[in-house]
């Protein structure tokens, strides 16, 4: 669950949510992102800003609510709340002192635009270029997305087949899917585990979520330096084709076109071999319906898909492998050594359940309950110890000093652990420097 909610909080509108109204303001300048913060919206909110779009004048918040029946009327407080949090309309005073709403007028005017057409172009769109020698075609550049985008979700669970750039692998870590110990190889977190889970498309909103929040540069005025690193990036994912990294010209791939087309799926995941016209309903996870678990502790997983294998060794132990199915050992090690790496027994559980054979839903409960209770027992075994940053505090000449010190600690709140009769005590990083500093006026005022 704990998961689930830093996931859920990294959709768009949350993310603009976080924004200050002056950027906000200045991202409701350019027509694409109205349109791509409209696409987002509830169906409802869409219908409420279709009918303002082209009013002047702003419409009593009573007759606004009569646009829904009595029954819905949590839909419509859920859209008024959506609206006002992202800054797409406002309330404002009518005559006779009654409320209304009028739609922000920056983002009225330009999601016109985007929807009527006008405006000005951000970036040349290549017609002084001439023909390309080398165009490719809508099948290769949907391979070459899906490629792209497979070889960073094979990174991400270390298949070593898999390698991406250093700048790459770094947006990984700060994206917080993987996590990097000084000089050992990134590996995989519970938030990058769950994120291999979700559906291409809502991989890529996060992501590219993720991303824009590191970023440094959100200029349109032409393809300065932040940009042109930006567009290698977007090459790495598989959302743009460029031949060369010097070269003019750029293709978007299905992955671009349909991410800012603000196309969402619910579908189950397929088959990374899946029809490149189904390019971003597929997830990298591989195919649903494939793993029967046994109570021994046996896994059978019958896929041939590389990430899919690579997902199960993340917490079982690799026994055979054959050309249509594997089979993995849940043990004590495998379980407790994925828990180590920010994985839950929940999110194993879920991996399991939702992936079970068709012959194992016909059962209930879908997964054997000794499987279950045990993973979350091995959980809840390697959970007794929890551990705390702390600095020690010891060989005290006296048990005045150390009583002085030892409530000092506690009056900032700053004491972890204290052993009286031993004369030691623990106090947090953060309040390390005030505790030294008293001790040292301590010692200097006798």
């Amino acid at each position: 669950m704990r998961l689930r909610v830093q996931l859920q909080c990294k959709n768009l509108h949350e993310y603009l949510r976080e924004l200050s109204p002056e950027i906000l303001d200045r991202l409701y300048n350019h027509p694409a992102t109205c349109l791509a913060v409209y696409r987002e919206l509830p169906c409802l909110a869409k219908n409420y800003v279709m009918r303002m779009l082209f009013l002047d004048q702003p419409l009593p918040q009573a007759a606004v609510a009569l646009w829904v029946k009595l029954d819905s009327q949590k839909d419509h407080d859920e859209c008024v709340s959506v609206l006002a949090g992202l800054r797409l309309w406002h309330s404002q005073q009518l005559q006779g002192g009654l409320q209304g709403y009028i739609l922000n007028p920056v983002f009225k005017e330009n999601l016109r635009i985007a929807l009527l057409g006008g405006g000005r172009a951000w970036a040349d769109e290549g017609s002084t270029l001439g023909p390309d020698r080398h165009a490719r075609d809508i099948e290769s550049l949907d391979r070459y997305a899906m490629e792209r985008w497979e070889v960073i979700l094979h990174f991400m669970v270390g298949s070593p087949c898999a390698a991406v750039s250093q700048d790459l692998a770094q947006l990984l870590v700060q994206a917080g899917l993987m996590k990097s110990e000084a000089g050992e190889a990134p590996y995989i977190t519970s938030a990058g585990f769950q994120f291999l889970l979700l559906d291409t498309a809502s991989q890529l909103w996060y992501f590219t979520l993720q991303y824009l929040k590191s970023a440094q540069d959100y200029s349109v005025e032409g393809m300065s330096e932040s940009l042109l690193t930006f567009l290698q990036h977007l090459r790495e994912f598989g959302l743009v084709f460029q031949r060369k990294r010097k070269s003019r010209r750029y293709y978007p791939t299905r992955l671009a076109i349909t991410l800012a087309a603000g196309v969402t799926t619910s579908s189950s995941p397929s088959s990374s071999s899946s029809s490149s016209s189904n390019l971003t309903s597929t997830t990298g996870t591989g195919d649903a319906g494939f793993i029967v678990v046994e109570t021994n502790y046996r896994i059978y997983a019958y896929t041939n898909s590389e990430l899919q294998i690579a997902l199960v060794a993340l917490f079982s132990e690799m026994l055979y492998r054959f050309p249509n199915v594997v089979v993995a050992q849940v043990t004590r090690e495998s379980v407790q050594q994925a828990i180590a790496n920010g994985i839950t027994a929940q999110q194993i559980i879920h991996f399991l359940r939702t992936r079970a054979h068709p012959v194992m839903l016909k059962q209930t409960p879908v997964l054997p309950p000794t499987i279950t209770d045990q993973i979350r027992l091995w959980e809840l075994e390697r959970d007794r110890l929890q551990f705390t940053e702390g600095v020690l505090y010891n060989q005290f000449l006296s048990q005045a000093d150390f009583e002085v010190l030892r409530d000092r600690a506690q009056g900032l709140g700053c004491l972890v652990w204290q052993d009286v009769a031993h004369r030691v005590m623990v106090v947090t990083p953060q309040g390390h420097s005030e505790v030294k500093r008293f001790w040292k006026r301590q010692k200097s005022n006798p």
